[in-house]
């Protein structure tokens, strides 16, 4: 009884360390101020579409103003939550978040659209749409854990 009781003991704590390695890959880039993140992001992107020196310095600008503009919201949000004001928000109010955060959504399009060629264009609606799916399968995955 005693061996079982240590062989349970031990798988519980393998477990736990096991997961512990998995975790939030955000919380490297939270510490990076927009600038760094549009630059990495730049890179990444001029890696996967073998972008110009022209088309990297107009993605940068492209990608600095989605970083700051996440950075501001993140910020509001967490000076909300600090004040105590962090409640659920209306019907109304969702639908306006969701409906301004769309809205940006068709305007980077676009502007990505003007920017690279026919080829570049759809390789990066590809790899948005990949990078998309991806991420929601690691939520059902943790929906099917708990």
């Amino acid at each position: 009884m005693k061996n079982v009781a240590l062989v349970v003991l031990l798988l519980v704590g393998m477990t736990a360390m096991a997961q512990k390695g998995k975790g939030n890959h955000r919380g490297a880039m939270k510490d990076l101020t927009p600038e760094q993140v549009a630059t990495l992001q730049t890179k990444q992107m001029t890696l996967a579409l073998d972008l110009s020196q022209a088309q990297q310095s107009k993605i940068q600008a492209v990608n600095l103003e989605n970083a700051e503009l996440r950075k501001t919201k993140m910020e509001e949000r967490k000076a909300a939550k600090k004040e105590g004001d962090a409640k659920r928000p209306t019907s109304e109010e969702r639908y306006a978040m969701k409906s301004e955060m769309l809205d940006h959504q068709i305007a980077q399009k676009a502007e990505m659209k003007k920017i690279l060629s026919e080829d570049q264009f759809e390789k990066w609606t590809k790899m948005k749409h990949s990078k998309r799916n991806h991420h929601r399968g690691d939520k059902d995955r943790q929906r099917a854990r708990k």
